[in-house]
């Protein structure tokens, strides 16, 4: 359509665009909140109305907050750092609340939000591109390959912002032109781990460099993968994550919990929900998160699919002390999720599995006699659809708890407790 129009936005939606209307179709424009008067340039009519470009903000919302970092707007992340902290928690919990209710779940199962603060972020993944005048770093801007450079990041830990300069530094002096990787930069118990994905071969003097920069900025640990091969460039201390107690080798890059205060909140919810059980199964368990600290009260069996971290979690149970009985798996819950006969005689079940959910394993445990069920996901769409079919199968969902651990993004992770009669 590709016509200029006037209009007031009036709420959110799932995807955190603001939402007016023209001539009683919904137009959906990213960067707007309720309260502003905004020109836009509509697109095409789609299913759910208009996807508008915004043009300019005519009359913002007096609501509207100051954006604290340098690069809003450009930076693809923090997409919703204007919405004040009312209005973004309040949008928190509609997000959730929108995506349970299309399969049929009351809101009112949904509690209030639990947000992480600023500059809680222990890992990241950086954009790097070698170009003549030096090594960019930084994120991408929003649905393009463009790279925005950073110097700073108002979520991220000041241990991982205040390297980035140095790393450029250092990075420009090692990268040919024209060479573009990730820097993926994670905060452990021991220390930082960074992993360098470049498809350049390490010269001599290359390494010497980085073990020069370990040396000097404290770093745990330093890799460089090219094209695949995994190559310890140096290694000061062994990346390790304390899960509750246990002291457990982190690979690099490997996934953990993107903050301390996110991991807290998430732990303390799935223990609680676990309380009276005695036997309980951990599904998709990761290294450990929910494993480790479950099992200083209840037996616990672990079943993981991804080797490198089921390997993690084995070394972590050899050195656990003081803790009740732990039981590895290395199994593909895709392929073959437990079945109702194998959950027989446990008393609850955790699942923590990737954004596309759960489908197969979830159809198994809906079949079986779980007193309680605790679901944790970072998709509200997949679990919404996975919490249909415990309900089809007979369970009841008591609580959802969404945790913002991406701050002012629209990424939200949900903890949930079902319980079958």
């Amino acid at each position: 359509m590709n016509k200029a129009v006037q209009i007031e936005i009036t709420t959110l939606g799932a995807h955190g665009d603001g939402i007016g209307a023209f001539e009683g179709v919904p137009v959906f424009v990213t960067g707007t909140m309720p309260g502003d008067i905004a020109s836009v340039t509509l697109g095409p009519v789609k299913k759910n109305g208009y996807n508008a470009e915004l043009i300019k903000l005519d009359t913002p919302s007096k609501d509207r907050s100051e954006p604290v970092c340098k690069v809003f707007g450009k930076c693809g992340g923090c997409q919703l750092q204007y919405l004040p902290d009312a209005v973004y928690r309040a949008w928190l919990k509609a997000r959730a609340s929108m995506a349970l209710e299309q399969h049929g779940f009351k809101a009112s199962v949904v509690s209030d939000p639990i947000i992480t603060p600023q500059k809680s972020r222990r890992r990241v993944a950086l954009k790097v591109l070698k170009m003549g005048k030096g090594v960019v770093i930084g994120f991408t801007k929003k649905q393009t390959h463009q790279i925005v450079d950073v110097k700073d990041c108002p979520v991220t830990r000041l241990e991982i912002t205040d390297l980035i300069a140095p790393l450029r530094k250092l990075l420009t002096v090692i990268l040919p032109n024209r060479v573009q990787g990730e820097l993926h930069i994670t905060l452990t118990s021991t220390g930082i781990d960074i992993l360098v994905d470049a498809p350049v071969e390490l010269t001599l003097a290359a390494r010497e460099q980085m073990v020069d920069f370990a040396n000097t900025h404290d770093i745990a640990a330093i890799h460089w993968r090219d094209q695949g091969f995994l190559d310890p460039v140096i290694i000061r201390r062994v990346p390790m994550m304390d899960m509750s107690g246990v002291h457990v080798p982190l690979a690099p890059a490997a996934f953990i919990q993107a903050s301390e205060e996110g991991e807290r909140a998430l732990v303390a919810e799935v223990v609680a929900a676990c309380s009276t059980a005695k036997r309980v199964v951990d599904l998709f368990s990761g290294i450990g998160t929910f494993t480790f600290p479950l099992a200083k009260t209840h037996q616990i069996l672990t079943v993981e699919g991804a080797k490198p971290a089921y390997d993690a979690l084995q070394m972590g149970v050899k050195r656990a002390a003081g803790l009740k009985q732990i039981i590895a798996k290395h199994r593909d819950l895709y392929r073959r999720p437990l079945t109702g006969a194998e959950l027989a005689g446990f008393d609850a079940v955790v699942f923590d599995p990737p954004r596309a959910g759960a489908k197969e394993q979830v159809l198994e445990l809906a079949q079986s006699d779980v007193q309680t069920i605790v679901g944790v996901s970072c998709n509200p769409n997949t679990f919404s659809r996975d919490a249909r079919i415990l309900a089809d199968g007979g369970y009841t969902l008591n609580r959802v708890v969404p945790v913002g651990q991406f701050l002012w993004s629209t990424h939200l992770e949900l903890v949930s407790v079902f319980t079958k009669a």
